[in-house]
């Protein structure tokens, strides 16, 4: 069994509190009392201060196997330090040419079951480590909200309220989390016509609204499979960067081929070939630029 495959399977079983479809509520909302639709205040040269936090439960996440479980911390946090570096070069790169939509990165994957959201999750932790960066994790998935569900707050506002609302500030329905620099914006009100909205103008106006009022934001949309929903393929086309999750040994290579034909030949595309088999070796060895026994960050 892979690394990645027994991070996923680690810790199911234990029993939790569930949301109504069923899943373990690994979020808490803790309101200040703010009223949706309000802007956060925001002074002069600062980022936007939400006013509504969600307290993540990481060890629920664990539990079910969105991140992995303590003893291989260190080797998955190395192993996204190493997905995450050139994805950071290209999206610097946009963002200091002011590209539109070069702030954005959609998670994508041909089918369901490919570990998209794992994915989606230890990605948006790994970046907001980084110092200068502030990520906004974005449950684009229409039509299941997962993240929204396993957070807590699919009944809070989001995406889909904003672009239906040209009134509603994006600003307003985003939320803080007790994770440094990490954000959510949930999918909000499920709706028949994602589609049309997602490739609205509407949509662009709020994509570039993200960029213009925090110049270190990266915003990660998480999208449903590009086979499965027309609403991942129109967001491939708003998207700077789009990532496509392919779980190894099970995604049919035509699948693949076939989602990718669905993305625009111009636009940055990249593989995450996720649950590959490893032997886990380089585990064996000492913490490279660490004496033994002396303490080292795991989380960096």
């Amino acid at each position: 069994m892979s690394l990645v495959e027994r991070a996923i399977n680690k810790m199911r079983g234990s029993q939790a509190a569930t949301t109504a479809a069923g899943e373990r509520a690994i979020g808490t909302l803790v309101s200040t009392g703010a009223a949706h639709g309000a802007t956060p205040n925001v002074s002069p040269g600062e980022p936007p201060v939400p006013s509504r936090i969600i307290k993540i439960d990481q060890n629920a996440l664990r539990a079910e196997g969105l991140l992995p479980p303590k003893h291989q911390e260190r080797l998955i946090a190395r192993q996204y330090r190493q997905i995450k570096r050139p994805l950071l070069a290209r999206l610097q790169e946009r963002m200091a040419a002011n590209r539109r939509s070069g702030h954005t990165v959609m998670l994508a994957s041909a089918i369901a079951g490919e570990g998209k959201t794992f994915t989606s999750f230890n990605l948006a932790f790994s970046l907001a480590r980084e110092k200068d960066l502030r990520v906004v994790l974005v449950d684009a998935d229409a039509p299941k909200a997962h993240i929204s569900r396993l957070l807590g707050v699919a009944d809070q506002p989001g995406l889909l309220d904003v672009l239906k609302n040209p009134a509603l500030d994006v600003e307003s329905v985003i939320l803080g989390t007790d994770v440094p620099n990490l954000l959510v914006l949930p999918a909000g009100t499920r709706t028949d016509d994602a589609t049309e909205l997602f490739s609205s103008e509407r949509m662009r106006e709020v994509i570039a609204r993200l960029g213009e009022r925090d110049r270190q934001r990266v915003v990660l949309f998480d999208s449903p499979p590009l086979l499965v929903t027309t609403e991942a393929q129109v967001l491939a086309q708003v998207a700077g960067e789009v990532v496509v999750v392919v779980r190894a040994d099970k995604t049919p290579r035509p699948a693949v081929l076939e989602a990718l034909e669905h993305l625009d030949k111009d636009r940055p595309v990249s593989l995450v070939l996720n649950q590959t088999t490893f032997d886990g070796q380089i585990d064996d060895y000492p913490e490279y630029g660490h004496a033994a026994g002396e303490p080292s960050d795991a989380n960096k």
